[in-house]
């Protein structure tokens, strides 16, 4: 793949505009005026539990205003919550109250977690690199789900504070050993949470290799702009600046044809309810139970290398809304389509088809099997880095 490389310049850019995403998760926050000044940044730190004899951790990042709350396993994003604009306080990110929740079930939905070595799918688990055919975990019959059976989501990262004049982060790393999940090359992963008084949240990722291998990095945060576990996200209305996505077959592997959304029920080009067409008869929708599909990105910078407008989502009753920049050619829109009220979330409250929606900003599902999208193969001296911006904000 084309190495991809800092945005930083973007990143400041965004920050002097009052763009850049503050996340905010925790408890503790009702009632807090949405007209307040943010506060010094701050990250602490306490145990959260253990994996198979490993300590695992929870940090809150908080500026005063918004807080979000990390863990150590799986890079998982726990809670995140932000006003709305009445000021109200709501945690809008699912996920569970406790780490039990996450390694008992096995977090099936992802809520939250880093996905790595490659977001989404590879058909029949099955890609080859320099003459050499691999074979991964088929863990989402007949293909390979979000990097096997124990991907970047179910391991335990080491973390290290980060902290600046106006910001604090934290810095995850996993070393990904050769063979693991059945990817060559030993991996070394860096992924780095930011928030800033400007209201933003950054998650930039680095990952190098000795070996010719594949990558694709994500995040899977769900959100309900309502709030986490008040039902449907049906009237959010979602923008993607995408004219094209990559149709699928009846597994939920691209085909290899880039459409046009223009008269289809994939058309986000416009602010569009999420649940409008979400039932339709066209074929796309059937294969995934409503929307689970790539969005070819409208870049203007094909190197990807730049922060771009990606996504915006709003909900009309509270009034927040969440903007995505991306280094990323790609977006996968999933609307929560298997929730099947079986899993229980921080509030007590079921999850039910259609309570959360994804937005993975991400390299192409199935790209080491397809010539024409953009390439996911990274080689030793090259460095992989991307970069996502997540904002909030709110209308009235």
């Amino acid at each position: 793949m084309t190495p991809i490389h800092s945005a930083d310049r973007a990143i400041r850019a965004l920050a002097r505009a009052g763009m850049v995403l503050l996340l905010g998760a925790g408890l503790g926050l009702a009632g807090a005026s949405s007209s307040q000044a943010g506060g010094r940044p701050t990250i602490t730190k306490e145990a959260f539990g253990s994996v198979s004899g490993r300590a695992v951790d929870r940090y809150t990042l908080t500026n005063g205003r918004l807080r979000v709350r990390i863990l150590t396993y799986g890079g998982i994003l726990q809670t995140v919550e932000v006003p709305d604009r009445h000021g109200r306080t709501a945690n809008v990110t699912l996920g569970f109250a406790t780490l039990d929740g996450y390694v008992t079930s096995k977090n099936p939905a992802y809520f939250g977690a880093l996905i790595g070595r490659y977001g989404n799918r590879i058909a029949n688990g099955r890609f080859s690199l320099d003459g050499r055919t691999y074979q991964l975990p088929i863990n989402d019959p007949p293909n390979s789900l979000h990097g096997g059976n124990a991907g970047f989501d179910k391991r335990v990262w080491n973390a290290a504070p980060v902290t600046g004049g106006d910001s604090v982060g934290l810095r995850l790393t996993y070393v990904s050993r050769d063979g693991e999940e059945g990817y060559p090359g030993t991996l070394r992963t860096t992924v780095t949470y930011t928030i800033t008084r400007h209201q933003g949240i950054r998650i930039d990722y680095q990952a190098t290799t000795d070996r010719a291998t594949v990558v694709n990095l994500t995040n899977h945060a769900y959100w309900n702009l309502g709030g986490e576990g008040t039902g449907t996200i049906d009237d959010h209305r979602l923008l993607l600046h995408a004219s094209r996505y990559t149709p699928v077959d009846a597994t939920l592997i691209p085909t290899g044809a880039i459409d046009p959304v223009a008269g289809t029920p994939m058309d986000f080009t416009r602010p569009t309810a999420v649940g409008a067409r979400n039932r339709s008869a066209f074929p796309q929708i059937r294969y995934g139970r409503g929307y689970d599909h790539n969005w070819v990105l409208d870049r203007r910078d094909t190197t990807y290398r730049r922060l771009e407008s990606a996504a915006r989502l709003s909900d009309p009753a509270s009034g927040r809304t969440l903007s995505v920049s991306t280094t990323e050619p790609g977006i996968q829109f999933y609307g929560g389509n298997f929730l099947d009220g079986t899993l229980y979330g921080t509030g007590g409250r079921s999850y039910r088809q259609g309570d959360g929606l994804a937005l993975e900003t991400q390299h192409f599902p199935d790209s080491p099997n397809h010539a024409n999208f953009p390439s996911t193969v990274l080689r030793p001296g090259q460095v992989y880095r991307s970069t996502t911006v997540y904002q909030f904000g709110t209308t009235r």
